[in-house]
């Protein structure tokens, strides 16, 4: 008897994939792993990524070893994924205690020096939850409604995982501090956290997109945040005090984890922001906006590096962030140490700088194939 393979769209790990189902069956499961599938356990099918390459090279090795039912693959359409302000829209309005609740959480996390997107994040994360449950008294909320909003929520809405995890962060912190009530974390359902591996340019890559603005203010910000590793919100705060010529430092006051942290900085790069400096003359912000009071614009940043992808041809889609892992990375392969790269980047935890190990040049260069030995 024929056996049928059953493929379905379906949602894993928040990406369209394409499921892939049949009877037990050793010698279709070794085929479908020779191809990349996974197993999920908790959808009972292994599964690929929905791209037209996997389809294809799929569709092709098991067309051999059954019928294949596409009818449901051919009919379900991707899910489009639903932003935290559209899933709002289809919940009841906060009860009167709820609003009361919420701008005091607000306020103590703005008195306990939280960041402004933290508390933005975790503010709107704790309003959509109680929102759900607008019709319970915020003392009467468990363990159990937090499940049954993860469950019926945000999992059946498809919903991402990063906003999972908000919700959990939320509304631990916020019972824990205005209620004085500790929801048990064994209790709470947290998503699975996958391992991505960071975004890496080449020098060649590199070189072309700092050299792509003829503005010369352009080239100076693109510069230095290759040029020191800088996150987006780092360079846009820093002042004409943050540049130490004479020590060639870099001084980043107040970054991520409340954190302050000196990075070298090279003649060339010093040069650079001299040639700026002199025709720009700033005075407060070492890159201002339209107003002198005001730092450069974060929309006003991604638009320099759009432009400047474009010049230099570069199809990928780079964000700014690819030039602080290109950074790193770039550090690794030229032998710095990685406790060194650690401090210049501000991370915490060594395991932060660590992912930047899997994805140097020179060590995957070492690594012979055994192909090669047939």
């Amino acid at each position: 008897m024929t056996k049928t393979i059953t493929l379905k769209s379906i949602v894993k790990d928040d990406k369209i994939c394409i499921g892939i189902y049949f009877p037990y069956d050793k010698t279709l499961i070794e085929t479908v792993k020779s191809i990349g599938a996974i197993w999920s356990k908790t959808m009972q099918c292994w599964y690929l990524e929905n791209t037209k390459q996997n389809f294809k090279r799929m569709y092709e090795t098991l067309k051999g070893f059954a019928w294949l039912d596409l009818s449901e693959l051919k009919n379900q359409q991707p899910i489009p994924y639903k932003t935290q302000k559209q899933a709002s829209k289809s919940l009841p309005p906060l009860s009167q205690e709820a609003i009361v609740q919420i701008q005091l959480f607000e306020q103590w996390m703005k008195s306990k020096r939280y960041s402004s997107n933290t508390v933005k994040t975790y503010t709107e994360a704790i309003r959509t939850f109680l929102r759900y449950h607008a019709s319970k008294p915020i003392s009467e909320i468990t363990e159990q409604d937090l499940i049954e909003f993860n469950n019926q929520y945000i999992l059946k809405n498809h919903y991402s995982s990063s906003f999972q995890n908000q919700v959990v962060n939320a509304v631990k912190l916020f019972y824990s501090r205005m209620t004085k009530r500790r929801l048990d974390p064994g209790e709470i359902h947290r998503p699975k956290q996958g391992r991505k591996l960071p975004n890496v340019l080449s020098k060649e890559e590199v070189k072309a997109i700092l050299e792509a603005p003829a503005n010369i203010k352009h080239k100076a910000m693109l510069s230095l945040i290759y040029a020191c590793g800088l996150r987006r919100s780092e360079l846009l705060n820093l002042k004409l005090s943050s540049v130490d010529s004479k020590r060639h430092l870099l001084i980043i006051h107040n970054a991520k984890g409340k954190k302050d942290r000196i990075v070298p900085v090279s003649d060339k790069l010093i040069k650079l922001l001299r040639e700026y400096y002199k025709m720009y003359k700033p005075k407060v912000w070492l890159f201002e906006g339209q107003k002198p009071t005001e730092p450069y614009s974060e929309k006003s940043l991604q638009s320099v590096l759009k432009q400047a992808l474009q010049k230099a041809g570069i199809k990928k889609p780079v964000t700014l962030h690819w030039l602080r892992h290109s950074y790193a990375t770039h550090l690794l392969e030229s032998g710095t140490d990685l406790r060194y790269i650690q401090e210049l980047l501000g991370h915490k935890s060594s395991k932060t700088t660590e992912i930047y190990t899997h994805v140097t040049e020179n060590s995957l260069k070492k690594i012979k194939s055994p192909f090669d030995d047939l």
